[in-house]
């Protein structure tokens, strides 16, 4: 029989729950992350949504209360006046020459806001973004010429999740080397925006469960009728 690591072993006597408070979760989870870099935590939650129907999408933002723990590469598609706010705000990248270079295939960026003047040639790059989550969206917030409150809060530690086709909706919520105090604040935060993205058409239970992870940690997870409960 195979030997299991001291890793896998450590992790497998963890609680995994379902907990009925975060607190704990988190003073667990920290202690599952043990890789040699610092982890991502992420939240996972299985909704009780047919995401194949318009009137049932889930999706939205939130600014997380302590950012993500990551540096975030801001790409601005805009021109005149618009190009210095971005860049004042915090922009790395900023003007309407980067539409032929991300043609070309450059992606050095982690997030795109657009001003809504430039989106007849930034809808274009919707191949190139699309697939990788980058597309600018009003939705989302990242269509505006107010571009710079957008850089001002993905700087910050926006982030936005939807609903895939499994009725799954995932999202950072900080880094293992984040104190407990900040990853509970954090996940709640994601968590109450999720319980208000609930569509209307929705019907029965709407958060099936929720599971929280390190990047090489296992899951635990929270107690669903405590999230829908506690973070309205």
């Amino acid at each position: 029989m195979a030997k299991q690591g001291k890793r896998y072993t450590a992790a497998a006597e963890i609680d995994r729950g379902p907990y009925s408070e975060l607190a704990p979760l988190i003073e667990n989870l920290k202690k599952t992350a043990k890789a040699k870099f610092d982890e991502t935590v992420e939240i996972s939650a299985n909704l009780g949504v047919d995401p194949r129907h318009a009137d049932q999408q889930v999706r939205g933002t939130v600014v997380l209360p302590h950012g993500t723990g990551k540096s975030v590469r801001i790409l601005v598609f805009a021109k005149g006046d618009k190009e210095k706010e971005a860049s004042e705000a915090g922009a790395d990248f900023v003007g309407a020459e980067f539409v032929e270079k991300v043609k070309g295939g450059w992606l050095d960026f982690d997030a795109v806001v657009a001003t809504p003047d430039m989106m007849g040639e930034v809808g274009k790059l919707g191949r190139v973004l699309g697939p990788r989550g980058l597309m600018p969206s009003p939705k989302a917030g990242s269509v505006t010429f107010d571009v710079g409150k957008a850089v001002g809060e993905l700087k910050a530690g926006k982030i936005e999740f939807r609903v895939d086709k499994g009725a799954n909706v995932q999202a950072p919520v900080g880094k293992a080397s984040f104190n407990a105090e900040q990853l509970v604040e954090n996940t709640a935060a994601v968590i109450t925006e999720i319980v208000r993205a609930k569509p209307a058409a929705a019907k029965g239970v709407y958060i099936k469960s929720v599971t929280l992870s390190t990047t090489m940690g296992p899951g635990l997870k929270l107690n669903p009728q405590v999230a829908v409960n506690e973070y309205k």
